[in-house]
């Protein structure tokens, strides 16, 4: 098999497992997202997110986390269905199971498949959102996106609501080479529909302000100004991406057998109920979604908030 040809049954493998876009890019270093992050870090607008100030080389060089990188795999994988039923008090991805889990499981079917498929042996890393990589670069690089003022990766046809991960290789592949044009040009919905004024100006994010980062990343109490910012989210926020145009044009995940159905029981929380919540029955009800990396802690503070908040709405 000619490498042409395996790149094609990779990529149409990568389809199969329910990834909505894949595309390769060659290694290289990442000076410009390098800096937009050390400014970002500079300028505070990180909050408490601290790793991001962590393995700095490693980002602007993934060689470094990964010897013999040859090639980078980017994959995107629907988060939801934008017309899906949806608790308004939590982020669509966070109704369903972990994303982590669900990618790492399908890129580590697709690398057996690499291995399968090629004459010589293959070593490949698996990467997904935790790992120091500047995923939304490199999708970019492999072309299958375009960031949003939103800050956002936006594909052709699904939109900004996905997730992303990366096979890192030490195998040849020849790039892809799609040209993603613009996807926001003049329109400014998302800037303007950010209630908090976290989108500061097109493509650039103040985590302080943003009511994910606020619900998830947190820590400690919420600043009376920080509580009244959360509204009545009690785990991320949508509010960006349902402005986004491009969301209601997203197709519709083509793995039915997928795991990360939504979890019906999470429609139906609401802020009363996670103040009752004991450690048990939070694990019973958030164990392998996202929200159960947040805890029981901040998810009841987030609560009180949305109560306070509530009642004088």
């Amino acid at each position: 098999m000619n490498r042409t040809e395996l790149r094609e049954r990779i990529l149409q493998k990568a389809g199969e497992l329910g990834f909505c876009a894949a595309g390769i890019a060659a290694p290289g270093k990442m000076e410009q997202p390098a800096r937009m992050l050390e400014m970002m870090v500079a300028e505070g607008r990180h909050g408490q997110m601290t790793w991001l100030a962590t393995q700095k080389n490693e980002r602007r060089n993934p060689s470094l986390l990964f010897p013999n990188l040859t090639s980078v795999l980017c994959v995107a994988y629907p988060a939801a269905a934008h017309k899906e039923k949806t608790n308004p008090y939590l982020a669509r991805y966070a109704l369903r199971e972990d994303y982590h889990a669900v990618m790492k499981r399908k890129l580590g079917l697709l690398l057996q498949t690499i291995e399968e498929l090629s004459d010589t042996p293959v070593k490949g890393m698996a990467c997904v959102d935790s790992s120091p990589v500047f995923e939304k670069a490199w999708a970019e690089r492999a072309g299958i996106l375009r960031t949003g003022k939103h800050t956002l990766g936006i594909i052709p046809g699904w939109g900004s609501n996905i997730m992303l991960g990366e096979l890192l290789l030490d195998m040849h592949l020849e790039p892809t080479t799609t040209d993603v044009t613009d996807p926001c040009a003049h329109c400014n919905r998302c800037l303007q529909a950010c209630p908090t004024g976290a989108l500061t100006v097109a493509g650039r994010i103040d985590a302080r302000k943003c009511i994910a980062y606020l619900t998830i990343e947190h820590k400690g109490e919420f600043s009376e100004k920080e509580e009244k910012m959360i509204g009545t989210h009690l785990f991320g926020c949508d509010i960006c991406q349902d402005a986004c145009p491009h969301n209601g044009q997203a197709g519709s995940v083509t793995d039915q057998t997928t795991t990360s159905a939504v979890r019906e029981p999470l429609l139906e929380l609401t802020p009363e109920k996670v103040i009752t919540l004991t450690r048990s029955s939070f694990k019973a009800l958030c164990a392998g979604t996202p929200i159960y990396r947040t805890g029981l802690k901040r998810l009841k503070r987030n609560a009180r908030a949305v109560l306070k908040n509530r009642d004088v709405l």
